[in-house]
C-alpha cells in the first residue's frame, strides 16, 4: 500500500487549483497537485474573451466599481446567487487581475486618444483619457452596464494559465500528472485525502492530506454537444457526491453558450459580440433587436441562447444536413481587428469551417458550456457536510453565479476563488481542526474497496458496453435536458437515466489490461457521470419554475414565492438510483439587492413575500446614510468584509475615485 502524505492536496491543475495551491504554499505548507494532464493543457487554456474586474480604466468603463459589478452579477444570476459571495468576488477581482499582471499576463492596454470601435452595428469613435494610457483596458460583454472584461486578445485563458502555472513551478509545488482521484477518504464527517489511480500503470495510491481541494472543472461531457474539453467529465464533483456527506448545489443550472461553431460545438468567444459582432439568420436579418431591443446581442447568455433557439424554431435558421444553425457576422470588425484581437477565432474558423471570418459569416448555434452547479461550499470554499474538503472554480457551487453566470465572471472566479480558498485551507491546516488523525486501516479499507470495484469491472461477466451507455446518456441530456425543458421530457430523461445507471452496474470490458486501459476508464467514469446526469435531470424536473438558464416551457415564470432556494443533491449509498434532494432557502431579508426585474422579456416573476419589506428597509437605510460614502452605505446594507482574508481587505483604487 503506497501512501503519500501532504498538508494540502489539490485535485485539478487548472487555474483555480493552481491559484489555491500557490496561496497555501506561500503560507508555508506542503502542497501536492494531481492533474489528469500537464497543467498547461488544462481546460482553463480554452477561455478566450476575458475576465471581469471593475478597473474603470476605459472611457466606456468610466464610473465602474464594485457596486455596479455586484448588481450586474446578481441580476445576471436571476437572483439565484449568494450575495455575500458576489460581494466578496467583486471586491477581490481587481486585485486578482493586477496580481496576474505582476505575474506576467500581457493584458491589452489602454492607448490614449481616438480609436474606432463597432457598437450596435455602427462605427463609433471613442476618445481614451491621457491619464489612462498604459493601464489595463477592457471590452464589452453581455449583461453588463460597463465595459469591464479585461483580456489578452482572445487567448486570455491561455495567458493566465501559463502565468499561474509558472508561479506554481516557482514555488516548487509538485504536480503529479496522469493521476486521477477516484474516491475521497473520509470518516465521521472528515475528509482525509483521496484514492488515486495512475492512468498509465493502473496502480492505486492513497494521498493523505490535512486539507483536500477539488478544482476539477465542470461536467459538460455528460452532454453530446459541449464546448468542454474531453477531460471535463465532472469526476471531482462525483467523488464528493459519492461520500454521502458532501452535497452538490444547483446541478440543474446548466449554461448554454450562444455562439459555438456548428456542428462541432467549439467555442467562439463572447468577445466577438462584445467587439461588435452581430447575429443574423438565413435571410441575413439581424434578429436580436426584435427580441431584446435594449441589449440585443449583449443580453445575458441564457437570454441570447433562448432567443436564438426560438428564432430557429420559427423557421429562420440556415438549413443543413446536420440541422439548422444561425450566423455570427464579425466581418464588419475588419481583418486588422480580427488578426489582432480575435486571432484564435480566425484559426478555429479556418480549421473547422474552412472560412475566413473577415469575409465570411460563422455558422453558430448554442451548446452546453458551463456548470453553475457543483460542490456546495460556504463563502470561504469549505464544502458543506465534510470538514477538510474544499472546492473552487467550476467544480464548486460557491455560489457566485446562481442560475446564470455572466461571461468573464467564471474566468475571474477561478483566480479569485483560488485566492480565497488558498488562504482558507492554510488557516484550516494551522488550526486544531486541521490536525491529521487517520488510521492506516481506514486508508487500506478505502484503497481495497476501490480496487475491488475496478477488479469487478475487469474480471466480471457483464455484457453492457460502456461506450454505448455513454453515448445514450449524452443524447438524453442534449435532447431532453437542454435549453428548453418540459415536465414530460424531463421525466422521460430521469427514467431513462435510471435505467442506464442500473445497466452500468453490469458493464463488461473486453480489454483486461489493468494499466493504460481507455475502456476501463470509460466504464468507471460513466458510473459516476450518470449520477451527475441524474442530479441535473431530477433537479430540473422538481424545479417547477424558470430561472436563468433553467427554463421550463410548462412553468415560464420565475417563482420567488416558492423557488427562491438552492437545490442540494446528495447520494447516500451505491444502491440509490436517484439523488436525495433538499433545499436551502435564500434569505431575502439579508439581501443587499432584493429580487426584481432583470431587464429582459416580460415582468412576470411571482414575488417573494419578503421582497417588498426588504426593499422598503433598504430605502430607509440609504436615506439614513445619505451623507456617507458608498462603502459605509454598502456595509450598512449587507456586511461582507469579515469574509475577506486579511491580506485582501484593502480598497481598490481607480482613476478619479478617492479611496
Amino acid at each position: 500500500m503506497r501512501i503519500i502524505y501532504t498538508d494540502v492536496l489539490v485535485i485539478g491543475g487548472g487555474l483555480a487549483g493552481l491559484r489555491a495551491a500557490v496561496g497555501a504554499r506561500r503560507r508555508g505548507h506542503d502542497v501536492t497537485i494531481l492533474s489528469l494532464v500537464p497543467p498547461k493543457r488544462s481546460h482553463s487554456a480554452a477561455a478566450q474573451g476575458g475576465m471581469q474586474a471593475s478597473l474603470g480604466n476605459t472611457v466606456k468603463g468610466e464610473g465602474d466599481n464594485e457596486d455596479v459589478h455586484f448588481e450586474d452579477t446578481v441580476r445576471g444570476s436571476d437572483w439565484g446567487c449568494d450575495q455575500e459571495v458576489a460581494r466578496l468576488f467583486v471586491h477581490t477581482a481587481p486585485q486578482a487581475v493586477r496580481e496576474l499582471a505582476a505575474w506576467g499576463v500581457p493584458w491589452n492596454r489602454v492607448k490614449a486618444g481616438d480609436r474606432e470601435v463597432v457598437m450596435d452595428g455602427k462605427r463609433v469613435t471613442l476618445t481614451e483619457r491621457a491619464e489612462a494610457h498604459g493601464l489595463i483596458t477592457a471590452r464589452d460583454f453581455g449583461g453588463t452596464k460597463k465595459w469591464r472584461t479585461c483580456y489578452v486578445s482572445d487567448g486570455t485563458g491561455h495567458a493566465m494559465l501559463y502565468a499561474v502555472s509558472d508561479q506554481a513551478v516557482a514555488e516548487s509545488i509538485p504536480v503529479h500528472e496522469r493521476m486521477e482521484a477516484i474516491a475521497l477518504i473520509h470518516e465521521g464527517g472528515r475528509c482525509h485525502g483521496a484514492i488515486v489511480r495512475n492512468l498509465v500503470s493502473g496502480e492505486l495510491s492513497a494521498y493523505v492530506a490535512k486539507a483536500t481541494c477539488i478544482a476539477t472543472g465542470g461536467f459538460g461531457r455528460i452532454y453530446r454537444v459541449t464546448t468542454n474539453a474531453v477531460i471535463n467529465e465532472g469526476i471531482g464533483s462525483a467523488i464528493a457526491l459519492e461520500t454521502g456527506a458532501a452535497v452538490l448545489g444547483n446541478m440543474e443550472a446548466v449554461q448554454f453558450h450562444p455562439t459555438t461553431i456548428f456542428p462541432a460545438g467549439i467555442l467562439v468567444t463572447e468577445g466577438c459580440r462584445g467587439d461588435g459582432g452581430l447575429l443574423k439568420d438565413a435571410a441575413g436579418h439581424r434578429f436580436m433587436p426584435d427580441y431584446e431591443p435594449e441589449k440585443k446581442e449583449l443580453a445575458s447568455r441564457d437570454v441570447v441562447s433562448r432567443r436564438m433557439e426560438e428564432h430557429i424554431r420559427a423557421g429562420h435558421g440556415v438549413k443543413t444536413r446536420f440541422g439548422d444553425h444561425l450566423l455570427l457576422d464579425i466581418t464588419l470588425l475588419g481583418a486588422a481587428h480580427i488578426d489582432g484581437k480575435l486571432r484564435e477565432v480566425k484559426e478555429i474558423c479556418q480549421h473547422f469551417l474552412g472560412i475566413d471570418p473577415a469575409t465570411d459569416m460563422i455558422a453558430v448555434r448554442p451548446a452546453q458550456h458551463y456548470s453553475m452547479g457543483g460542490i456546495r461550499t460556504d463563502a470561504r470554499g469549505q464544502a458543506r457536510g465534510l470538514a477538510g474538503l474544499f472546492s473552487c472554480g467550476e467544480a464548486a457551487c460557491w455560489d457566485l453565479h446562481g442560475f446564470n453566470r455572466l461571461g468573464g465572471n467564471s474566468v475571474a472566479e477561478t483566480v479569485v476563488a483560488g485566492m480565497i480558498v488558498g488562504e482558507t485551507m492554510a488557516d484550516f491546516v494551522e488550526s486544531a481542526a486541521g490536525d491529521l488523525q487517520v488510521s492506516t486501516a481506514l486508508v487500506r479499507e478505502f484503497l481495497e474497496r476501490e480496487q475491488a470495484k475496478l477488479d469487478t469491472l475487469l474480471m466480471g461477466d457483464g455484457t453492457e458496453k460502456a461506450s454505448e451507455l455513454m453515448r445514450r446518456m449524452q443524447e438524453i441530456m442534449t435532447d431532453k435536458v437542454g435549453i428548453f425543458r418540459r415536465g414530460d421530457l424531463l421525466q422521460e430523461a430521469v427514467d431513462e437515466l435510471q435505467a442506464l445507471l442500473l445497466k452500468s452496474r453490469k458493464i463488461g470490458i473486453a480489454t483486461k489490461r489493468p494499466g493504460a486501459n481507455p475502456e476501463l476508464v470509460t466504464a468507471y467514469r460513466l458510473q459516476k457521470m450518470l449520477k451527475l446526469a441524474l442530479c441535473v435531470a431530477y433537479g430540473a424536473l422538481q424545479r417547477t419554475e424558470s430561472r436563468g438558464a433553467h427554463y421550463r416551457e410548462d412553468y415560464p415564470q420565475r417563482d420567488d414565492a416558492h423557488w427562491l432556494k438552492r437545490t442540494l443533491a446528495s447520494w447516500h449509498d451505491d444502491f440509490q438510483t436517484l439523488p436525495t434532494l433538499g433545499y436551502e432557502d435564500l434569505d431575502v431579508a439579508a439581501m443587499e439587492l432584493p429580487p426584481g426585474w432583470r431587464g429582459y422579456g416580460a415582468r412576470n416573476a411571482i414575488e417573494h413575500p419578503a421582497t417588498a419589506a426588504r426593499t422598503a428597509e433598504i430605502a430607509t437605510i440609504r436615506s439614513a446614510f445619505g451623507h456617507a460614502d458608498r462603502f459605509t452605505v454598502q456595509q450598512a446594507l449587507m456586511p461582507f468584509e469579515h469574509l475577506v482574508p486579511a491580506r485582501f481587505r484593502g480598497r481598490n483604487e481607480r482613476l478619479g475615485e478617492s479611496s
